[in-house]
């Protein structure tokens, strides 16, 4: 039992690939990178899309192949997506459904996952979910958005309230990263004025240098992985 395992959903860019790359850097650590695509050729990756749900077997199989070898289990569960951006009453059903699907069924269902392929493991396990402040704010143009965020925040707190009393617990927290310098941000500030009327807000963010990179959340997002602080409560920010 010498590696710490992680997986990190939603690698091929942005805060994923700045955690997969962050992390690669220790030895003992052995990193699984999922996405629908793999741009920088990572070795460890699983191309796959989360929204198709019965895909996930994948990632458990490549778990269970590695697990007599793990001393510790980490689920970071980061992919997302921001669309549809709009106002209610002119979104498009597909587009609710596969950004539900993706920010909210996909994350319950890899946790739900997760949880059985280790529940007889006293090894540390963690899950962090990748949040946002749009979770506790009604934001225009963003419900979907918002509403996905808010309800990845409470399943966390209910599996944290289960966790309490398992044999052997999983620590998991939900965690709001901040502003990021990422490909979501380049679409939020491409919206049209009447779909997001924040938007001139998030462009100006951009232009004055005030969005944090991808490398810098993504370090200090191991930071509190790796601190005995995560999971001492569900939700937080980084």
């Amino acid at each position: 039992m010498n590696e710490d395992i992680y997986i990190v959903t939603g690698a091929s860019r942005g805060i994923g690939a700045a955690l997969y790359h962050e992390l690669s850097k220790e030895k003992a650590h052995r990193v699984l990178g999922v996405a629908r695509s793999n741009p920088g050729g990572l070795e460890s990756f699983l191309t796959l899309d989360l929204t198709e749900l019965s895909k996930h077997d994948a990632i458990t199989s490549w778990l269970s192949e590695h697990l007599s070898n793990a001393r510790s289990v980490t689920l970071i569960n980061n992919a997302g997506v921001v669309d549809p951006i709009g106002m209610v009453g002119a979104l498009d059903a597909s587009s609710i459904q596969q950004a539900v699907t993706l920010n909210v069924t996909a994350p319950i269902a890899l946790s739900n996952a997760f949880v059985n392929a280790l529940k007889i493991s006293n090894i540390p396990k963690k899950i962090l979910n990748i949040s946002s402040g749009a979770s506790t704010s009604a934001i225009a143009g963003w419900a979907t958005y918002c509403a996905t965020k808010a309800a990845l925040d409470q399943f966390t707190r209910v599996m944290h309230v289960e966790q309490q009393k398992a044999q052997f617990p999983v620590r998991v927290m939900a965690v709001a990263p901040g502003i990021i310098d990422t490909d979501m941000q380049k679409t939020i500030r491409a919206s049209e004025d009447e779909a997001f009327p924040d938007v001139l807000r998030f462009r100006e963010l951009k232009q004055t240098g005030q969005l944090q990179s991808p490398e810098d959340t993504a370090r200090g997002l191991i930071s509190l992985l790796q601190s005995p602080s995560f999971g001492a409560q569900a939700v937080g920010r980084l």
